[in-house]
């Protein structure tokens, strides 16, 4: 297939997405739990999901210039493919009842993990002009099918598997990324092929700007940092949140079907997302994030039932997505007028330093909770909610503006 209808790219990329967070879904709502039950510590409950992260941000990087030497596809279908060894070997690690073979496996995961990131900055590319503001959107809203499916299909196969619960859940996350690689090889030449450089740009490519002086644009910074701090803050409430529920005395059922409205509202907002970015502008929408994970936390402060636990977790699921989108929005216009390598390296610097947070958050997130309890992990989130709001203020006060530029001159 030599040429692809840009739309159709974006839309493979939405299913993509969609079939990337349904695997997901299932290791957000089980692997704290298998972490529990094989786990020689409840302390290292959370272990096995931080090396998911631990492993995506040290692929970011890797995983970005291997793209622009080889194409986007082929990473692409590469990390699906390591997306279900990782799911196989978890459903072995169980039947063996191994926990360091779990951890293994979930960093197999956090590859796959490493190039889905990257779908909605392919997505981005893709788009025609007057598309591109929305396109990373309408792929993170690909998520709402995960939200809808995956918590219910890690529930409904958790004992597939004759005396070894939740190894067939795992077989079937591996299902799904065997799925996604099949769907990804139908993209067209132009994520097939490297990013190639035309016209006048061609001729300054080798001339590439220093790493230092591209992360210290403020544009970058405040991209980066409101990246970081969504995913962080997210993973730090999202992994504790499972083991919370069933310390209240909740079942397995319950921890999944608030895992499932959390996901619904991390992704359905992508339905109208890029509208509001474009009405009110970037930095609103980021600011807008930061007030709804507070208003989650206060809500988890106030009640330990179901709907507390329910909708808490849907504010910050929303949050997330409204920093997350925000952030990635801002970093693609800072970077249009870059060369491809340029935005490769830049991609690739946000990617590690998103990961690398989220992963540290995951991490301690199992040890909070089990020594202080569920109370101090929502406490602990205010510090990087007023980081977020100040760096706002910050970008806000250099760029004076806090509306994108017009889509003609930003998504070029």
């Amino acid at each position: 297939m030599n040429t692809q209808n840009p739309l159709s790219t974006v839309r493979l990329l939405v299913f993509s997405q969609a079939l990337f967070v349904c695997g997901s879904a299932i290791g957000l709502t089980l692997t704290g739990l298998v972490g529990a039950m094989l786990a020689p510590s409840r302390a290292l409950a959370t272990l096995p999901y931080a090396l998911v992260t631990l492993a995506t941000a040290f692929s970011t990087i890797p995983v970005s210039l291997l793209m622009l030497r080889w194409g986007r596809r082929r990473v692409f279908m590469m990390g699906s493919v390591a997306g279900a060894l990782g799911g196989a070997l978890a459903a072995w690690a169980i039947v063996r009842n191994d926990f360091l073979l779990f951890c293994l496996a979930n960093m197999g995961l956090g590859l796959f993990a490493a190039s889905a990131q990257y779908y909605r900055f392919a997505a981005n590319e893709a788009a025609p002009a007057e598309h591109k503001a929305r396109a990373i959107a309408w792929v993170i809203s690909g998520g709402v099918l995960a939200a809808l499916i995956g918590p219910t299909l890690a529930a409904w196969a958790r004992e597939a598997v004759p005396r070894h619960s939740f190894a067939g859940s795992y077989l079937v996350l591996a299902g799904l990324a065997l799925l996604s690689a099949l769907v990804l090889s139908r993209l067209g030449l132009a994520l097939a092929r490297p990013a190639t450089p035309t016209g006048p740009q061609a001729a300054t490519e080798s001339d590439k700007t220093p790493l230092r002086q591209l992360l210290r644009r403020p544009v970058f910074i405040t991209a980066a940092g409101h990246s970081a701090l969504a995913a962080g803050l997210m993973m730090f409430v999202m992994t504790s949140t499972p083991l919370a529920v069933l310390g209240c005395g909740l079942g397995v059922e319950q921890a999944a079907s608030v895992i499932q409205w959390h996901l619904l509202a991390m992704f359905a907002p992508g339905f109208f997302s890029g509208r509001l970015i474009a009405r009110w502008g970037v930095l609103r929408v980021l600011w807008l994030g930061a007030a709804l994970f507070g208003a989650g936390s206060l809500l988890a402060l106030s009640g330990l039932s179901l709907p507390h636990f329910g909708l808490a977790l849907m504010l910050n699921g929303a949050a997330w997505h409204c920093m997350f989108v925000g952030a990635s929005t801002l970093l693609t216009q800072g970077l249009a007028a870059d060369s491809p390598a340029d935005r490769a390296r830049a991609q690739a610097a946000n990617e590690f330093i998103t990961a690398s947070v989220a992963a540290s958050c995951a991490l301690l997130a199992g040890w909070v909770f089990e020594r202080y309890g569920w109370a101090t992990v929502q406490a602990a989130i205010w510090p990087g909610l007023l980081t977020a709001a100040a760096l706002a203020a910050w970008f806000s006060g250099r760029a004076g503006s806090t509306k994108p530029q017009p889509q003609s001159t930003a998504c070029r």
